[in-house]
């Protein structure tokens, strides 16, 4: 793993959290204290509960902050906040996902917009700390990473076992539901997988995992497949891993960033790297892939495009072969323009892709197994006090971050 970044070390008496004496008014940016607040330790279950709820938070006028959340310590303790169905997780490592910075930086994605302080994170492994009487398949004590989702189990998409398509569908950190960078978190048992000896911090990563396989699952990648990635970003490179465990042979990612191309290369290196020019044409773009490929002969059978950005798409139907398939991991707009003459005349089938559904025990095998290793993408790893500076790292193209983790509070 690349150094990673650190704060400095939080102190850690027995009887205090790593909280503020006297002040508190949420961090900020702009004045971030360290103080401390006296709190009691309570053993529940052989589990000390001490540290209160706080959580890293956005807002409408783009700040960014850490403040109090729900529940509260005392309601943790006594298991009032519990819902039938749900356990208390003690989050101990979170990643931040591009889409936490877009709810940062511009107060939302399509349909969910930021309209008061909210919660950003669904990417986090940790410790049950608490279970709900009527839960029988967890134990305080597990070690579990959480699938994001709270789904009516009631709707036609989630009985007939396609519940990223609930109609009723809420999705941890995309407003209204709160996000899951906190100190602990009420979750359905049914979302919390339990982990094994997976790290925190491998369990963290889970959540892209699952997107990558849904992706190369879905589109049908197979060994010996030609196969083009557009976008080197981190459901980019985790998707490239994907494509090489699955055997496609050769594999060419685009990005228009040499420092992205230059690290797939490194991550899997068997991976061919093509340089986005942007005043390219996407007929130019996809002469070069093929040459890339090997010539007409070795055109992509798939291209697994993974940046929403409407030129890269357009460059992905322009490449692949007659019959071939382009599978959109991602959108960020609401309207796109394609060549959609293109594919008519190549037969080419387009297709998109809502999160993942049934893929977080196959993300858990694969990780375990050691079939996908993604600990060389984690080059900053922040404690939770340090959550503001982990964001703006993450945010920062000059940072030469891929992913950015925040560990959980410490008590």
């Amino acid at each position: 793993m690349a150094a990673g970044l650190r704060g400095p070390a939080l102190p850690n008496p027995a009887y205090i959290s790593q909280y503020a004496e006297g002040d508190m008014s949420p961090l900020t940016l702009g004045h971030v204290s360290k103080t401390y607040f006296w709190t009691k330790t309570i053993s529940t279950d052989n589990m000390k509960l001490q540290l209160p709820n706080r959580g890293v938070y956005t807002d409408p006028e783009h700040n960014l902050f850490i403040k109090e959340a729900e529940p509260t310590l005392d309601q943790i303790i006594d298991g009032s906040s519990l819902a039938e169905g749900e356990v208390t997780v003690a989050i101990k490592c979170s990643g931040i996902c591009g889409s936490d910075v877009h709810f940062w930086k511009h107060g939302g994605i399509g349909p969910w917009v930021v309209n008061d302080a909210h919660i950003l994170g669904h990417e986090s492994a940790g410790l049950v700390v608490k279970v709900h009487p009527s839960v029988t398949t967890l134990a305080v004590g597990d070690r579990v990473a959480i699938e994001p989702h709270i789904v009516c189990k009631a709707c036609e998409p989630c009985l007939t076992g396609r519940y990223n398509g609930c109609k009723n569908l809420q999705f941890r950190s995309s407003p209204p539901s709160h996000g899951l960078l906190r100190t602990y978190v009420n979750h359905p048992a049914i979302w919390c997988h339990t982990i094994g000896d997976l790290s925190y911090q491998k369990g963290a990563l889970l959540e892209p995992l699952s997107v990558a396989l849904t992706a190369v699952t879905r589109s049908g990648v197979r060994i010996g497949d030609p196969v083009l990635i557009c976008g080197a970003g981190p459901i980019g490179l985790v998707v490239l891993q994907c494509c090489r465990a699955a055997g496609a042979y050769p594999t060419v990612i685009s990005d228009v960033n040499p420092a992205r191309l230059q690290f797939a290369r490194q991550f899997v290196p068997a991976a061919r790297t093509l340089q986005v020019r942007p005043e390219e044409t996407d007929k130019e773009f996809a002469a070069r892939v093929v040459q890339l490929m090997g010539g007409e002969d070795c055109e992509p059978v798939v291209a697994l495009e993974c940046t929403g950005v409407e030129s890269s798409i357009a460059g992905a139907i322009q490449s692949v072969k007659f019959g071939g398939k382009v599978f959109v991991v991602g959108v960020g707009k609401d309207k796109l323009q394609f060549p959609f003459m293109r594919l008519s005349e190549r037969e080419i089938d387009l297709q998109f892709q809502q999160r993942y559904v049934n893929m977080w025990p196959r993300a858990i095998r694969v990780m375990s197994s050691g079939a996908i290793d993604l600990d060389q993408m984690i080059t900053h790893v922040y404690a939770f006090e340090d959550a503001l500076k982990a964001f703006q790292t993450a945010s920062d193209p000059s940072s030469g971050s891929i992913k950015v983790l925040i560990e959980g509070p410490q008590g």
